[in-house]
């Protein structure tokens, strides 16, 4: 089965085409277009076994940029399939479902409704993924479309770990609540690393660290999300590439008064200024983290220091909250790359849970690898994420007749 998978960002569409079959899935072509809604965007095609393709040209909306993109998929010399009635299903990453979905859903106008609903509160992200589905439903009018949710995984959690202690009327009249993200992630890295060392997901306790450039880490109990550390926005939580993480209300409220901050500028302050990058003045990428503390930065050493604390924080609360850990997964940009975090975050955690790892099998980037060794009283794995492939496996189960 031929199945899209979009992720529609407010300038910039992902995608994949995928020959889905559960037993194999196979990834025909994949890319990026950047910068939409300029007069210099740039579409990235890379199709499996052949020349990759850079086209920069005016991509004045999402429905150029997509239109863009299944050109060059049907293109004579850099496409992989033949004609648009070969695609037979479009899966749409969309961030927030809210307390409307706790699954993926074929998309219909009710559920476009919801979508837009929840704009209030993903201004960032819903719209645009709205408007890769009004773009598909143009193009490519006849082919039913799947909604995949970050923050459907997430709505088993229970009650007294999903409210925050203010006045119940805003969560009766607004839904102001922990919501979580990154649940497709979360749920395919637990699946995957269970299988892995042969542990009963269902009968588990499980901590997942997605690590990123966005970052989040969710407890697993028994193969569903019981706590996460992302909240009622991404910011909340640790401590990330440009976003503050948790921090204290009243000290944002003391900033904004200094620096006389309307509410745009606190909002830009605690998601585009803060974090890694706010605290090392350098950059939120952690090779140039890592470059600067071996040129003896000390606020990069800071940074990381920081970083990794708030990761281990996390983890230990997470497992006092489900009374014990088996196993604790590492994945993402950093999770999957970063042998330094990764060793930060387990030698800090050796007395308290018992970890001991391998520290040769740790200075890997981006394989599938068990980390512990045979004594450690918790599993440590390494584990590649692939979200556009759950988006897949979702559509495929809600689509295929």
């Amino acid at each position: 089965m031929i199945i899209l998978v979009l992720n529609c960002g407010s300038s910039s569409i992902k995608y994949q085409l995928m020959d889905y079959n559960p037993a194999k899935p196979n990834v025909l072509a994949k890319g990026t277009v950047e910068r939409v809604g300029l007069s210099d965007a740039i579409l990235t095609h890379r199709p499996t076994g052949k020349d990759k393709l850079v086209v920069v040209k005016d991509i004045s909306d999402h429905t150029v940029g997509i239109n863009m993109i299944l050109k060059a998929i049907i293109n004579p010399e850099h496409g992989v399939i033949s004609g648009f009635d070969q695609i037979e299903a479009i899966g749409h990453r969309v961030a927030h479902g809210g307390e409307y979905f706790s699954k993926s859903v074929i998309i219909d106008n009710e559920v476009k409704e919801k979508i837009e609903n929840l704009f209030e509160i993903a201004p960032l992200h819903n719209p645009a993924h709205l408007k890769g589905v009004a773009a598909t439903e143009k193009l490519l009018p006849s082919i039913p479309q799947v909604a995949v949710f970050d923050t459907s995984y997430h709505q088993t959690i229970p009650k007294e770990n999903f409210m925050y202690a203010l006045p119940y009327k805003y969560y009766k009249q607004y839904k102001v609540r922990k919501y979580g993200f990154h649940g497709t992630s979360h749920k395919f890295v637990a699946t995957k690393s269970a299988k892995m060392v042969g542990i009963d997901l269902t009968n588990s306790k499980i901590i997942t660290c997605h690590l990123g450039n966005g970052a989040s880490i969710t407890a697993i109990k028994n193969g569903e999300s019981f706590d996460t550390s992302m909240g009622f926005t991404p910011v909340d939580g640790l401590v990330m590439g440009t976003r503050c993480g948790d921090v204290d209300p009243g000290a944002l409220f003391y900033i904004a008064q200094k620096e006389e901050m309307s509410f745009k500028n606190c909002n830009d302050m605690i998601n585009k200024e803060s974090g890694v990058a706010g605290v090392s003045g350098i950059s939120s990428d952690m090779r140039d983290i890592h470059s600067a503390i071996d040129n003896g930065s000390v606020r990069a050493a800071l940074s990381l220091k920081m970083m990794v604390n708030r990761i281990k924080k996390y983890i230990g609360g997470f497992a006092a909250g489900m009374d014990g850990v088996d196993m604790i997964v590492f994945t993402g940009g950093i999770g999957e790359n970063d042998e330094f975090v990764r060793a930060g975050v387990c030698d800090g955690l050796t007395n308290l849970l018992g970890i001991k790892y391998d520290k040769e099998l740790n200075k890997v980037k981006g394989i599938d690898r068990v980390l512990s060794t045979d004594d450690s009283k918790v599993k440590i794995v390494l584990a590649c994420t692939d979200e556009e492939l759950v988006i897949a496996q979702d559509t495929y189960q809600l689509t295929c007749i």
